[in-house]
């Protein structure tokens, strides 16, 4: 195997791990409690990450939207905590759950204090199929916010729950922005609570300036372009194309929930790096008066191609054909396309990409998502497409190991949907990216990898494919691949700077990684400020 000189495999010196009142797994159905215990009068009983008695090991409780782009990184996080000698509590479903078998099983090799609580998601109380319990199951758009709801029913579950953590009160909550509801349960309980968006610098900032400037409320026109007001570097962005934007009835109430829950929060947790945007990430803290607390990348906790390749759903294809496969390449010479796991591309679509790809003539790494698996997609791939590139192309149905794909030395560009996890891990890698966005912060990370970083080039995608959503048409040509792909990775002095400056972001982000970068240092400033905090109440 021939990792990406520079990349995720390089090794990190190890973290004192801590394990005590460790379970892998504990399923709770929704109990009743009146105990209105505040935990930080009992957290100083508590003991330390480094073994010395009289102060508050902190305790996080970590609790993800139920989406795999949203999972993924809370995973990280607690692997992260925990190394740093916290000791987390992960929240998650039975249906979850099932999928988190990889990350149990390291959480149980490896002693980590993590454990993962399994709560009860009340699918069929809200007109949701029984076991619709991530996002990527729901089968019709008008079901979105009934999975909302069903979400914010966790709460007292939650809050019992944690009221029954006598031995080891929580310190703090951790929860995805889109649990506003958490806000409720921490203030019940006497603990801050942090937001985690999985959103960059960037899209967030741009998400809080139209929220509280109320940008989109009187723009009727899907397309009609809104200039950012106070935005560090000049910004125009068409309504369809903002942060968050879904259109679908009762989903503005949600965001405003969202929205106003972020204003009582107590600080804010970014799957970033300060070195990748300084600007942008100060303007946020200055803009929230929140303490924005930059982490990341946190894909960088994986050390080895094992965890890096377990990371996820199960992947329908051996990772050492895989690695084989690369190996056999070229460095630099394979474009890989994933567009994560919620987006909706349309057959005739999915044709015009492989079309493009194959005009290339460059060898490809294609995922194609279980979503995307149309009979007609199937026929014509059966039909002499993969028999004409099998030399050069390798087609993934399903789920793929994309950070392991991404570190590889054979890839030299990545076409992405955008989403920030995937992002994030190709800049790690030192990967230049060709943009392709779908929807809601897709479209603001292009602007930041193509605008701000310039290590990308767009695909020049000019509609957007909303979630639940598929057009009959294609509305990006083979042509459009066939440039796009040209543009980035062929031999000149242009496609060598992106290769450049991509390679830069890579190095920045390790470094802000390693021991004594800016997010080590902040993941420990955090672990000790929520320590802190309880033995303050004590």
């Amino acid at each position: 195997f021939s990792p990406r000189p520079g990349a995720i495999y390089t090794p990190r010196l190890p973290y004192h791990c801590v394990a005590s009142n460790r379970c892998r797994t504990v399923v709770l159905l929704p109990p009743s409690s009146t105990d209105s215990t505040n935990f930080a009068d009992k957290a100083k009983s508590a003991m330390s990450g480094d073994g010395q008695s009289g102060s508050a090991r902190a305790h996080f409780v970590l609790v993800p939207m139920m989406a795999q782009g949203h999972i993924i990184p809370m995973t990280d996080m607690a692997r992260l905590l925990a190394e740093h000698g916290a000791q987390v509590t992960f929240i998650t479903t039975p249906v979850n759950a099932s999928r988190l078998a990889s990350f149990a099983a390291h959480v149980e090799e490896t002693g980590l204090a993590v454990r993962l609580v399994e709560l009860h998601f009340p699918a069929a109380e809200f007109g949701l199929p029984d076991g619709c319990e991530n996002i990527d199951m729901i089968q019709s758009k008008d079901l979105l916010l009934n999975f909302f709801e069903a979400c914010a029913a966790l709460r007292e579950p939650l809050k019992a729950h944690l009221r029954e953590q006598q031995q080891s009160p929580p310190s703090c909550i951790i929860s995805d922005t889109t649990h506003w509801w958490t806000n409720d349960v921490a203030r019940e309980l006497g603990i801050p609570r942090l937001t985690f968006s999985g959103f960059c610098g960037f899209s967030s900032l741009v998400s809080y300036i139209i929220c509280r400037d109320n940008l989109l409320k009187h723009v009727t026109d899907e397309n009609e372009l809104i200039t950012i007001p106070g935005f560090p570097t000049s910004l125009e962005l068409a309504k369809a194309k903002c942060p968050g934007r879904i259109p679908i009835p009762g989903m503005e109430q949600i965001r405003e929930k969202i929205y106003q829950e972020e204003l009582r929060c107590d600080g804010v947790v970014l799957n970033s790096f300060k070195e990748l945007e300084t600007l942008h990430i100060e303007s946020f803290e200055q803009v929230t008066r929140k303490k924005v607390w930059t982490v990341g990348p946190m894909c960088l906790c994986h050390q080895n191609s094992n965890t890096i390749a377990a990371r996820g759903n199960k992947a329908p294809i051996d990772e050492a054909d895989c690695l084989q496969w690369l190996d056999s390449m070229k460095p630099g010479s394979v474009i890989f396309v994933s567009f994560g796991s919620l987006t909706c591309t349309a057959p005739q679509q999915l044709i015009e990409l492989g079309l493009g790809l194959e005009a290339t003539k460059k060898p490809f790494i294609w995922v194609i998502k279980a979503g995307d698996k149309f009979p007609e997609v199937e026929e014509w791939l059966s039909d002499g497409f993969e028999e004409r590139v099998k030399e050069r192309g390798m087609i993934i149905r399903g789920w793929a190991p994309q950070v392991m794909i991404l570190c590889h030395q054979a890839i030299g560009g990545f076409m992405t949907h955008c989403g920030w996890n995937s992002t994030i891990e190709s800049i790690c890698a030192g990967v230049p990216m060709i943009t392709w966005p779908h929807f809601s912060e897709q479209f603001s990370n292009e602007k930041l990898v193509v605008d701000v970083l310039n290590i990308g080039v767009e695909v020049g995608v000019e509609g957007v494919t909303w979630w639940g959503h598929q057009h009959k048409e294609a509305m990006v040509t083979r042509n459009d691949v066939e440039r796009a792909v040209y543009a980035l990775m062929d031999e000149g002095k242009a496609q060598e700077q992106f290769r450049v400056r991509a390679k830069d972001c890579a190095i920045k982000a390790r470094r802000a990684f390693d021991e004594e970068g800016s997010s080590y240092n902040n993941i420990k400033l955090l672990i000790q400020e929520m320590g802190n905090k309880t033995n303050a109440c004590g």
